[in-house]
């Protein structure tokens, strides 16, 4: 048997002999063995238990040859959590801002709800001093329709046909689109869901906040065996692949943001090397030059590119256009 498998067996028992204690029959380990099935040696390893995970105030009368709780209101709830798990979801609330203004926001607060009721009598949650002593920044997010948000998972579940509007970044116009959708994924906070355009003949990606009117159909389809998501976004550098080349990116990285450079991760295979000058060297491959040159023209004079030259040749580009804008 596997161990979450024993952990859930382990919860029921608790819970039978929790109740079986609440009712003041006063079990003993013989009763509570013949009514749980198992032995009297792994009824007694569960009493330690719960006195140990659960600070059950547990007691054996000798009089009356069975167990209670000094304690008449106390009883074992379904959720035994540690004190650091403890902090984590009183941490939750906070994080949930994350999801502020999705539909994923009231079923994780109902969650974490939940959980906080499943705790038991003496355990409370007091995430106050979070709010004081905590700051959370979350990634905005574009505005989803709730209706949208639930057909589209829907569909992606029940495997129909998408239909919708759908508006581009770079247009003012709403386009009518229909796809089989194949996998959703939230990046910085908005939402995307891939899927075969039936227009289009090939995959694409639309950001569920400029999305309307969808509709999900009765239409079925199948998921081609060869569909791998991996294949189409780049999980390290954050964006869509919408090039398939690999190109060998070289930085040099001043010593003014050097720590910074030492921090981040452009994919697992770089190279990086801080230099005697407390400058750094990195390389790594990527198929995304204008994500890179995006980012080397935001970091001013403390990058260089050494390398390809096409990255080279495409920041020198847009440095005259920016030049010639002033």
């Amino acid at each position: 048997m596997s161990d979450k498998r024993n952990n859930k067996v382990q919860r029921y028992r608790l819970l039978q002999i929790d109740e079986e204690i609440r009712s003041g029959k006063f079990p003993n380990a013989t009763s509570l063995s013949k009514k749980i099935e198992v032995s009297s040696r792994t009824i007694q390893r569960d009493i330690e238990y719960m006195r140990d995970m659960y600070n059950a105030p547990i007691e054996f009368d000798a009089y009356k040859n069975g167990y209670y709780y000094t304690e008449e209101n106390f009883y074992i709830k379904s959720v035994p959590l540690s004190e650091g798990e403890l902090f984590s979801v009183a941490l939750f609330d906070q994080l949930l801002e994350q999801y502020r203004n999705t539909p994923l926001e009231n079923d994780l607060r109902s969650v974490f709800k939940k959980i906080e009721m499943s705790l038991p009598n003496k355990i409370t949650l007091d995430s106050s001093f979070l709010q004081n002593q905590t700051t959370f920044i979350p990634d905005q997010m574009g505005t989803i329709n709730p209706e949208n948000f639930s057909k589209i998972f829907s569909a992606l579940k029940n495997r129909h046909v998408l239909d919708f509007e759908y508006r581009p970044l770079q247009k003012t116009t709403w386009m009518t689109r229909r796809i089989n959708p194949l996998h959703t994924v939230c990046q910085k906070g908005n939402w995307y869901v891939m899927g075969f355009c039936h227009d289009k003949k090939d995959i694409r990606v639309f950001n569920f906040s400029r999305m309307q009117n969808v509709t999900e159909s009765k239409e079925e389809f199948d998921i081609p065996e060869d569909f791998n998501p991996d294949k189409y976004f780049d999980k390290e550098i954050g964006i869509w692949l919408s090039a398939t080349k690999k190109y060998t990116v070289e930085l040099l990285i001043s010593a003014e943001i050097g720590t910074f450079a030492l921090e981040r991760s452009w994919n697992k295979n770089q190279k990086i090397e801080q230099r005697e000058d407390g400058s750094v060297w990195v390389s790594f491959e990527t198929t995304q030059l204008p994500e890179v040159k995006r980012w080397v023209l935001g970091q001013g004079k403390t990058v260089k590119v050494l390398g390809p030259d096409e990255l080279i040749e495409q920041v020198k580009e847009e440095v005259a256009v920016v030049l010639g804008m002033y």
